[in-house]
Parts: C-alpha cells; sequence; structure tokens
C-alpha cells in the first residue's frame, strides 16, 4: 500500500468503492482545513504526544462519531498520509480506552493491526474501508469508556523513571512481582532506551505466561509489536506503557504470592521446556504425528498437552508439524463448538505462532509451543462430542465451478456452515492457491462484519493458512466458515451510516 496516496487516486478508489456499496459519489465529503493541537485544551494530566501526531490524535478523540468518517475522508483527500492515520488511531486507542479488561471495549485497539492487514491484502478499491471500520470501533470504545469511567492515560512522573542502564532490569523484577506502579515507570525507561527486538524479547513472554483474558494479553503483545513495525518506534512509549499494565492484569492477591489455576501451565511448562532435546528445531513433517497430538488436544488436559509436544519434538518431529495440530484444533474447537472461546483459540494461536517467529530466544520459543499446546484444553475446557472433528470432515463438490463455486460456498455460508466447510475443503484441494475465495470472503468481512471479532478472526485465520501445509491448511481453512460472514447476511451498521451521511 502507498502510504501517502495521491488525490485522485483516493477519488478514484473512492467512486469504485461506491459503486459497490451502492452510495452516491463519495466527492460531496467536505474538505476540511488543517486542525492545530492548541484548538481545545489538553487536560493537563493527561499523556501528551508530539506536535506532529497530537493534533491528529485530538481529531479523532474530539470528533462526534456521526461526522469522523466524512472528517477523516476530507484529510485524506488533502494528502493525509495513510501511515499517519494509522499510528494517529492506535495512539487515540492507548491514551483514552483502560486496557482492562484486555478484550471488550479495548478491542478498539487490539483490532488496529488486523486491519491494517486487511487493508494491506485488499484490492486497491477497498483499501480505506477497514481503516475506515477501526475509526469507527475506535468511536463506539471511547463512548463505552466515557459512560464506565474517565480514565485516561496519565502522564508519566519523570522523577521515578530508571536510566538505561537499569530499566530492563527494573521492569523484570517489576513484572515478576507484578508490581504496577514499578511497571510502569521502568517500562517508560525501556521504551526510551531498548531497541525494538529487545523489547519485544521481554514482553513476548509476559504475554504467554498466564491464561487470564483468554489469550488477549498473548494477542496484544503481537498485535502491538505489528503496529510499532507500521508507524515507527517513536510512538512506542504510550503503547509499551499500556502493554504493560494490561499484562499485569489479575484477579484477587497477587499472582507471584499464590498458586492460582491461570499460571499452572507457566510453572509446568519452565521444567518441561528443559526436557526438550537441544536440535528439537531440527525435525521431520510427519502428518501421522500432527493427527497423534490433534486427539492428545481434543480430550487431554492442558498438562498431557505439553508433555505430548516434549514426547514428538524429542521424536525429532518438525516444530512445523506441532504448529499445524494446534491449528487445527483450534480451528475443530470453532467447528464443533463455535463461541468466543474458540475463536479466542484461533486469534490466541495465530499471535504465539507469530511470536514464535519473531523472537531470537530457543527458549521462550520453546515455551511458546508448549504453552500455546496447554492454552487449548483450557480453551476448549470439557470435551464436546458435537459436530465433526476436523481430521473426519469428508469434501463435498460444489455444484458449480470457477467464480460461481465461490459465491455458491459463501451463500452455504449463511444457512448451513457443515455443507460449506465441506465444499471449502473441496475447493482448497483443488485449487492449492484459493485467492479467489478468500478474496471474496475478507470483501464480506469488510461490509457484513459486526465487530472487531470478525477482523481478528479473518485476519488470523488467512494469515495462519498461508504458514500451514497440505493436509491441513485446507481442513483449517474450511473450518474457518465457522465464523466468517455469508453473503446473504445484512450489510453491516457502519455501511449504512455511511450511505445514509453520503446521501443527506
Amino acid at each position: 500500500m502507498c502510504a501517502n496516496q495521491p488525490r485522485r487516486d483516493f477519488l478514484r478508489t473512492a467512486a469504485a468503492t461506491g459503486a459497490v456499496l451502492g452510495l452516491s459519489n463519495l466527492g460531496i465529503l467536505g474538505e476540511l482545513g488543517p486542525v492545530s493541537a492548541d484548538e481545545a485544551r489538553l487536560d493537563p494530566r493527561k499523556v501528551r504526544y508530539g506536535d506532529d501526531i497530537e493534533p491528529l490524535v485530538r481529531l479523532l478523540e474530539d470528533t462526534p462519531r456521526e461526522r469522523v468518517l466524512e472528517v477523516v475522508a476530507g484529510r485524506i483527500k488533502s494528502g493525509l498520509p495513510y501511515k499517519e492515520l494509522l499510528a494517529a488511531l492506535l495512539l487515540a486507542g492507548v491514551r483514552d480506552i483502560q486496557p482492562r479488561p484486555v478484550g471488550f471495549k479495548f478491542h478498539a485497539v487490539l483490532v488496529v493491526n488486523s486491519a491494517h492487514l486487511a487493508s494491506l491484502a485488499s484490492p486497491d478499491e477497498h483499501r480505506w474501508l477497514p481503516i475506515f471500520w477501526a475509526i469507527d470501533a475506535f468511536k463506539s470504545s471511547q463512548a463505552e469508556q466515557i459512560k464506565a469511567n474517565h480514565w485516561t492515560m496519565q502522564g508519566v512522573d519523570e522523577k521515578v523513571v530508571p536510566n538505561a542502564d537499569k530499566a530492563a532490569a527494573d521492569f523484570t523484577q517489576a513484572m515478576d512481582n507484578w508490581d504496577e506502579s514499578a511497571a510502569d515507570a521502568a517500562v517508560t525507561g525501556l521504551a526510551r532506551s531498548a531497541k525494538p527486538q529487545q523489547a519485544f524479547e521481554i514482553f513476548c513472554r509476559y504475554g504467554i505466561r498466564d491464561f487470564r483474558d483468554i489469550g488477549h494479553k498473548a494477542i496484544y503483545v503481537a498485535n502491538s509489536s505489528r503496529a510499532l513495525r507500521q508507524i515507527g518506534w517513536q510512538h512506542a512509549e504510550p503503547v509499551l506503557r499500556s502493554l504493560a499494565y494490561a499484562l499485569l492484569e489479575h484477579e484477587g492477591e497477587n499472582p507471584a504470592q499464590r498458586d492460582a489455576d491461570p499460571d499452572r501451565p507457566w510453572k509446568q511448562n519452565q521444567e518441561l521446556a528443559a526436557k526438550i532435546r537441544p536440535d528439537w528445531p531440527n525435525g521431520k513433517s510427519d502428518p501421522k504425528r500432527t493427527a497423534e497430538l490433534l486427539a492428545t488436544l481434543r480430550s487431554g488436559s492442558a498438562n498431557e498437552a505439553s508433555e505430548k509436544v516434549v514426547e514428538l519434538l524429542n521424536a525429532e518431529v518438525a516444530p512445523q508439524s506441532i504448529w499445524e495440530a494446534l491449528f487445527d484444533a483450534a480451528g475443530e474447537l470453532m467447528m464443533r463448538d463455535p463461541n468466543i472461546r474458540s475463536l479466542h483459540a484461533v486469534t490466541t494461536t495465530n499471535a504465539m505462532h507469530f511470536a514464535f517467529g519473531q523472537t531470537e530466544s530457543d527458549q521462550t520459543k520453546r515455551l511458546l509451543v508448549l504453552q500455546n499446546a496447554a492454552f487449548i484444553p483450557l480453551f476448549r475446557g470439557n470435551p464436546k462430542s458435537k459436530g465433526t472433528p476436523i481430521d473426519q470432515l469428508e469434501p463435498l463438490q460444489p455444484t458449480k465451478s470457477g467464480t460461481e463455486a465461490v459465491a455458491e460456498i459463501l451463500a452455504d455460508v449463511g444457512s448451513d456452515r457443515t455443507t460449506a466447510a465441506r465444499k471449502v475443503l473441496a475447493y482448497a484441494k483443488d485449487n492449492p492457491t484459493p485467492k479467489e475465495l478468500i478474496d471474496a470472503a475478507r470483501l464480506l468481512i469488510f461490509f457484513k462484519g459486526r465487530d472487531a471479532h470478525d477482523y481478528k478472526f479473518s485476519a488470523a485465520v488467512m494469515e495462519d493458512y498461508a504458514a500451514m501445509s497440505s493436509p491441513w491448511r485446507e481442513r483449517y481453512l474450511a473450518a474457518s466458515v465457522f465464523n466468517l460472514k455469508g453473503s446473504g447476511a445484512p450489510d453491516n451498521e457502519l455501511t449504512k451510516r455511511t450511505r445514509a451521511a453520503l446521501e443527506g
């Protein structure tokens, strides 16, 4: 995507989008002048951003929800770069939305990277739509936050920020002790002194150490890291402060002083990680052993799942085969028991697989795969017998072919998801690169998606499908229809509201 789209290209894109949506000419949107940082007073307690980005953040914060899309469209037409808008959107979210619980209204922040990924993968004429959706999601969450309380990220106390040579050690100690105030001071010093990879390595381990917030901690680590790579490390400080605060959420007394259920896999897997052979990254792909691990994930306990991973890695099974079992186990949960926990099994596995590919630490890689294996049974809960296991799903040929087959499958999604899954399985086997199906499914999210989970889930599935190999990736894609949108679903409220705004 071009970060600084010329006005004539935007108008061409807008016109194409309007034709798809059946909207009137998008050119009727008015253009507004620049907003300065001092157009309105800023709460002196509120963290303030640099003069280069603060005015745009304030624009997103202060413009009413019913007008913000038109205002932003006017700014884009006047030359606002995509990258600046993405940065302002993320920073507005971390300043205005409390990251506790790590979910619910905070999805407005978690979804920014997913919207960006959807934008990157979209046809030119639709690339602004996911970002506009994310802006509207922010305004919705901002309203929820104001209704709940007037939380906002406060300015840091500079007197307690450690020097560069102490920041990492102080932060690690504070996180180990679940000490919020010490962590906030230390993470500020860390953001100012550490390189991006160093900070990621530290946060990665704390994002996966407990199962609170059903995987959102790991998701936030991955998504914030990815977003910062796009918008620039100069914006890291508020993002990392928000992230540290999120990772320290817990119930009851200090987790460092008790043995709580969400912390047990981490404690057990510290010991199991040491039992994996030294050259474990080198192994052979083995679909039969993938199926073996999948069976354990289907009915075993968290500890049994981690122990099975150790057994397979020590038997020289490739990590790729382990991850394919984890992906398909998460996909199977969506097939057999579609609910919010099953959905987060998919998005958490996506986040942990991303971290696995990014970390340079052998120990962290071990813990990532072991923790992910332990988390799947925790997402699953008591074994469910309903529905077809993912490795027993039988392909069903669509009655049509080519583009008409894609249309048939997406129509089935709204009426019979099992039939749709079987047809996806057949279609994906016949089309090893099913780009037409994936593009069409993504476009339906733009127009029919209802909340942040639609973007998070679809972005995770489409990314992880590309990282898998046959026969497991076709089954994973087939399972995704249990949370994708069918072509018969009504347009989302954002589409309706945009049409009303443009035709009014």
